[in-house]
């Protein structure tokens, strides 16, 4: 048995959706901002094992701060407005390994 990750990123995309009235990331567009992430990985050849891992996760109990992902095996937070910050979150930090600092919660 390798040491080595299954996936080099593995990354969780709140989309929870809450029925009594508190925040939830599905509520900010998080299941369209999940599947940009999921095609643009693998337009970038990124997806597989070895690789980059998009999934959609419950609630990750952020929802206050978010829409949130959490990137793997860093264990780094995000928010996000747009898909413009899911690029920049992959470019910068699935692609070269540094993190988006002004995205960071």
């Amino acid at each position: 048995m390798s040491d080595k990750p299954y996936y080099q990123h593995h990354v969780f995309f709140c989309v929870n959706q809450r029925d009594d009235g508190r925040p939830c990331c599905y509520d900010k567009g998080a299941s369209a901002a999940q599947e940009h992430a999921k095609k643009r990985i693998k337009q970038l050849g990124l997806s597989g094992q070895g690789k980059v891992r998009i999934n959609k996760s419950g609630c990750l109990d952020r929802c206050e701060e978010g829409p949130v992902i959490v990137v793997y095996p860093e264990g780094t937070w995000y928010t996000y407005v747009d898909t413009h910050d899911i690029d920049e979150i992959i470019d910068s930090h699935l692609v070269g390994g540094k993190v988006v600092e002004r995205l960071k919660i």
